[in-house]
């Protein structure tokens, strides 16, 4: 999903970048860095921030920002409950 498309998203659900970064605990540059660097990628991000953020994103807008991240993220948590 492109940088675009995902701040559409969050407009559409009465938000935006700096907004969802103070709602959830986030630096708002370092939300704008993350989407930026990482948007329109095939791969998962290797930083916990950085996975977080797009992870957090994706529920948000009810759309996966990469591909598999949400599904990566419920593997995590199954593991944790184990």
């Amino acid at each position: 999903m492109e940088k675009r498309q995902i701040q559409a998203r969050l407009i559409e659900h009465g938000s935006n970048f700096r907004q969802f970064a103070i709602s959830h605990g986030y630096e708002p540059r370092t939300v704008t860095q993350v989407v930026q660097r990482w948007a329109g990628h095939d791969t998962l991000p290797r930083g916990r921030l950085s996975f977080r953020i797009l992870r957090d994103l994706s529920k948000v807008i009810g759309k996966e920002v990469l591909p598999g991240i949400l599904a990566d993220s419920n593997e995590h948590t199954e593991c944790k409950a184990v």
